[in-house]
C-alpha cells in the first residue's frame, strides 16, 4: 500500500528533523568550547533555532500518534539508510542516499537559520 501523500512530509520530518538537531547540538558545543572571540551571538542563534527545530518535531510527533504512523531506522551501510514506515497496518521500507540525507539535512539548517 502507498503512503498516502499528506503523510509522507511528517515521515520524512521524523527522519531530517532529528538530524538538523544533533548538528546544531554539535555545533554548539564547538562554539562553546572553541576559541571563538565572541562566542555568545552564536550560541544564542543557535539555542533559538534549535528551539525552532524542537518545537516543529513536537508538532510532527504529535500529528504521528494522531494518525498512527511510526518510522523506524534500519540498517545502514556506506551509500544507503533504510527506514520502515508504518501506516494503516502497513509498512514500506524506503532505501535513502546518505548522501542525500546529509544534503537535505544542510538544506534544512540553512532554512531554520535564516528563519531567525
Amino acid at each position: 500500500m502507498l503512503i498516502p501523500a499528506e503523510n509522507l512530509p511528517y515521515f520524512e520530518k521524523m527522519i531530517y528533523l532529528p538530524m538538523v538537531i544533533i548538528v546544531l547540538e554539535k555545533n554548539r558545543l564547538a562554539f562553546e568550547n572553541g576559541e571563538f572571540k565572541l562566542s555568545r551571538p552564536y550560541l544564542d542563534i543557535t539555542d533559538k533555532v534549535i528551539k525552532l527545530v524542537q518545537a516543529e518535531l513536537k508538532v510532527t510527533k504529535q500529528y504521528m500518534r494522531e494518525h498512527n504512523l511510526r518510522i523506524l531506522k534500519g540498517a545502514n551501510d556506506q551509500t544507503t539508510t533504510t527506514y520502515t514506515f508504518f501506516h494503516g497496518g502497513y509498512e514500506s521500507d524506503r532505501r535513502y542516499l546518505n548522501v542525500r540525507l546529509r544534503n537535505r539535512t544542510e538544506e534544512l539548517l540553512e532554512m531554520y537559520l535564516n528563519m531567525t
